[in-house]
């Protein structure tokens, strides 16, 4: 690929679709759910029964606005909704309600971050309303096609990028930052593959010296970050290729196949026209008063970007621990209750992306199922931090019992489980004395240069003490014993 960017532009643009968590439809009461069986969450404007009008649904309204302010977009107070014509087979009324013209949100940016922490800001050209299609569903080895209407007006917000990607990476990074812009504000669960959230990526190339873009094509419906990459590098290498055979891209809708990582043509593109919008008379227009805009701005929660900076510049933590600690809100949430009750702040992320997420994973649970309380997890590094136990039998002993026992206290549970170490003199240089004693070739390696043999030493003495010698003291006593 290095070859085709030498000598073209890439230029990628990102469309994405974001069903919205409301109770129900964007212009009707009926059920908006995932999951439910074929064509039971239905009536009788959703299949587009004459006479019906639609009635829009305030909490869609407000779920847009917050993206919006969220990505620095200025929101439209004055608004309608359009009607984009052409076929759905899976969209009763044989149009799509939307907005062109008078976009909820105009413009604003969303930035993105690279392993090496630099922020790029990815500018939006809109996020608009809308509603989605019904499901249009191909069974092996049948001719017919079925019809799922559940998902038919399911209220959406369209996110689009302008054209400035030019990178597959870039456009990745833009979906998992609108994965968890949508998730922490609480208006999307972002699941991929549910299709709940998902990814239209317009590319095209250009020379590098043209002033004109290339043909456009949109491939379409991906639902997975790592396949949107996957569909954006092969389109790029395809449109490279035909342009250095002399032939022209031809501008149409394709769709990538996962399992081979190719696209493969649908249809030519529609161009703006063909839509033939023009405003629904059944809707009046939509007014944003200032009174309402405000109140929904003074409701935003802390954002990823936002705890992330505070992470590293109250907290000090590192940026790795910052991105690792920001990746869900409810993570975050949690990080931030541990440091309500302790100012080790290192330790509370070390705590949390360590032993508690490798519990989530191997458990298969989400944070909000976590049963141990963050101040629980205070105490304990409380517990470290007094020099009572180590980090090797807090993690591999105590954090396990804490789990099972979450009601219990972790310095109960030590004193328990018999883990509460000695950090006394006298308890501890019998060990040592007795281990040196037992290993003589060992100390003459360390007195011939051989520093390393301490830690041979040290795990004698762990064994011996059945882990509850003090580490730390422990290593300057040897060092003591050997130099004699």
């Amino acid at each position: 690929m290095k070859t085709f960017l030498e000598k073209y532009k890439v230029v990628i643009g990102l469309e994405v679709h974001a069903q919205l968590l409301t109770n129900s439809k964007i212009f009707n009461s009926d059920v908006a759910s995932y999951g439910s069986p074929a064509n039971t969450n239905v009536g009788v404007i959703t299949l587009a029964h004459p006479g019906t009008l639609p009635k829009l649904n305030k909490r869609a309204i407000e779920f847009a606005i917050k993206m919006g302010l969220a990505c620095r977009s200025k929101i439209s107070q004055f608004q309608i909704f359009d009607r984009k014509n052409y076929f759905y087979p899976d969209l009763p009324k044989g149009y799509q309600l939307t907005q062109d013209r008078t976009p909820i949100c105009v413009g604003g940016t969303i930035t993105i971050r690279n392993k090496e922490g630099i922020e790029k800001d990815i500018v939006l050209n809109r996020i608009h309303l809308e509603e989605d299609a019904g499901k249009s569903i191909h069974l092996d080895g049948e001719i017919d096609t079925l019809v799922d209407y559940n998902r038919a007006g399911v209220p959406l917000i369209e996110i689009v990028t302008e054209p400035v990607i030019q990178l597959s990476e870039d456009a990745g990074a833009v979906m998992g930052e609108i994965r968890k812009l949508v998730r922490y504000l609480e208006i999307c669960d972002g699941n991929m593959e549910e299709g709940s959230l998902r990814c239209d990526a317009n590319v095209s190339l250009m020379l590098k010296d043209a002033t004109q873009l290339g043909k456009k094509v949109e491939v379409k419906n991906m639902n997975s970050i790592r396949n949107i990459q996957q569909a954006i590098d092969y389109e790029i290498e395809r449109q490279a290729s035909i342009l250095d055979r002399g032939f022209e891209v031809v501008s149409e809708t394709r769709t990538f196949n996962a399992a081979d990582g190719k696209t493969y043509g649908m249809r030519t593109k529609e161009e703006l026209n063909d839509y033939r919008y023009f405003p629904d008379p059944d809707l009046s227009p939509l007014k944003i008063s200032d009174e309402w805009l405000n109140n929904i701005r003074t409701k935003m929660p802390a954002l990823a970007s936002e705890l992330y900076h505070k992470f590293i510049t109250v907290y000090q933590l590192p940026a790795y621990d910052a991105e690792v600690l920001t990746e869900t809100k409810e993570i975050a949430q949690y990080f931030k209750e541990i440091t309500i009750h302790t100012k080790n702040y290192k330790a509370a992320s070390n705590w949390v992306m360590g032993p508690i997420k490798s519990y989530l994973n191997d458990a298969g649970v989400e944070m909000k199922d976590f049963p141990v309380a963050a101040n629980t997890i205070a105490l304990l590094i409380q517990l470290l931090d007094s020099g009572k136990i180590n980090f090797a039998t807090s993690s591999q002993k105590l954090f396990p019992e804490l789990i099972k026992n979450p009601t219990k206290s972790p310095v109960q549970l030590a004193e328990e489980l018999n883990l509460i170490q000695d950090s006394s003199v006298e308890g501890i240089l019998p060990i040592i004395q007795e281990v040196i004693k037992a290993f003589p070739d060992k100390v003459l390696e360390y007195k011939k240069g051989k520093k390393v043999i301490v830690t041979m030493f040290m795990g004698e003495v762990m064994k011996r003490s059945k882990g509850k010698a003090d580490p730390k003291l422990a290593t300057e006593l040897i060092i003591q014993e050997l130099v004699k």
